[in-house]
């Protein structure tokens, strides 16, 4: 009889200490389960502890119910933030409503922008959902018809990127080594700077393309001729911009070769006097476009859909000739302002009729040869991880973004 009562105490035991086992591996899940029952029993009497309700859909409606009866203490910042974020999509959502019918605003932008609110996510340097609010006019095969800068257009947002912390946080990455003069630093001022030129004024080439780093190549394609992939996109920009009018010389110069071998240490400062000579023999170049390809992790592809083709991510780099420690006197960049206004006029019109084809804006303490004329743009197409097919795909978008900011 106490061999039997030893065995079942034991059995007891063994079944608490397996159940606390289970229990604590589990802790998340019964935790998760437990609050959402507390949330649909109790929430509306419960009081307004925002931080310990889940993040689902009935948890939302419970808390923008809870949020305006709530008179004291401190609610969650990263709820503030979604409240913040759910005001702007219904104001676009207004937005839209009103011009419904138009040919601004059709079922296919709804549709997105649909997709927008029920679907977010982050790969590679995409945007988040809160920054794809700016890219919600994107419009199949009419972006040519339609004015894309009226669809987002709306005092709210206009305000919001009077705050320098909201525009350098979704618009612009900064490397650690640089720094920029908070007041250069204003979207308004970007976006009403005039950067246009006449297509038949010229009496030379309008815009030059050449590459820093003529051996950079892509996944399945490392280019011909001694020279990298990247030279052969850059004609196939070349030949977009030329049916659209400009007057286009491609420099397919080596600057990254010396002697026959890979010198990348003296890259810039062979490229800046080869285009200098070049400005010199062609004055009326008024754009200079350096095409580059990114290296990234290879397990990184920056990668997106336009117009159903896989589309090579862009990425525009501007060159603020300041680090931390002040200005870099000796690479004055007088063209420093006009080329921010180039890299953002364009990403703001992506973001809108291309939405997830440009990461932000790179912002690092040189200045990248980009003091050699206003309108200058350094420019990442993809990475070492994209095909030459996705590249390619991308120089369609790239010279619809670069005629609609220099025709205005």
């Amino acid at each position: 009889m106490n061999a039997v009562r030893w065995w079942q105490r034991a059995a007891g035991l063994l079944m608490v200490l397996f159940l606390l086992t289970v229990g604590w591996k589990m802790r998340a899940f019964i935790w998760t389960a437990v609050q959402n029952a507390v949330v649909r029993s109790w929430y509306p009497v419960w009081g307004t502890n925002l931080r310990d309700i889940p993040d689902s859909e009935e948890g939302k409606r419970h808390r923008l119910a809870g949020w305006k009866k709530q008179t004291q203490g401190e609610a969650d910042p990263s709820y503030y933030k979604y409240l913040e974020e759910q005001e702007v999509r219904q104001e676009y959502m207004d937005f839209l409503a009103q011009f419904s019918g138009s040919r601004l605003v059709d079922g296919t932008l709804l549709g997105k922008w649909n997709g927008l609110v029920h679907g977010s996510g982050r790969q590679g340097g995409g945007e988040t959902d809160e920054e794809r609010l700016y890219s919600a006019g994107k419009n199949g095969e009419k972006t040519e018809r339609a004015n894309p800068a009226a669809l987002v257009d709306s005092p709210r947002l206009r305000k919001k990127l009077e705050d320098y912390d909201y525009l350098i946080q979704h618009f612009f990455t900064i490397h650690p080594t640089a720094s920029i003069d908070r007041s250069l630093m204003n979207a308004e001022t970007f976006l009403s700077m005039d950067l246009t030129i006449r297509k038949d004024e010229a009496d030379g080439p309008q815009i030059l393309i050449y590459h820093t780093h003529s051996q950079e190549n892509y996944r399945d394609y490392a280019g011909s001729d001694g020279k990298g992939a990247v030279v052969s996109l850059g004609e196939e920009l070349a030949k977009r911009l030329r049916a659209k009018g400009y007057q286009v010389w491609h420099d397919t110069t080596a600057y990254d070769m010396k002697s026959g071998h890979l010198d990348r240490s003296r890259a810039y400062t062979y490229a800046c006097e080869g285009v200098t000579n070049l400005l010199q023999k062609y004055p009326s170049i008024q754009v200079i476009l350096d095409v580059h390809r990114d290296g990234v992790s290879e397990q990184t592809h920056l990668v997106t859909q336009i117009e159903g083709k896989p589309t090579a991510q862009i990425m525009f780099f501007n060159g603020t000739s300041e680090t931390p420690d002040g200005p870099i006197e000796y690479l004055a960049n007088p063209c420093r302002k006009e080329n921010l206004a180039f890299s953002f006029q364009m990403k703001w019109n992506a973001d809108q009729i291309y939405p997830g084809f440009t990461r932000t804006i790179y912002l690092k303490g040189l200045r990248y040869n980009l003091h050699l004329r206003p309108r200058s743009a350094l420019i990442e197409v993809g990475a070492q991880t994209n095909t030459y097919e996705e590249a390619v795909n991308a120089m369609d978008p790239l010279a619809q973004l670069l005629d609609q900011v220099l025709t205005g």
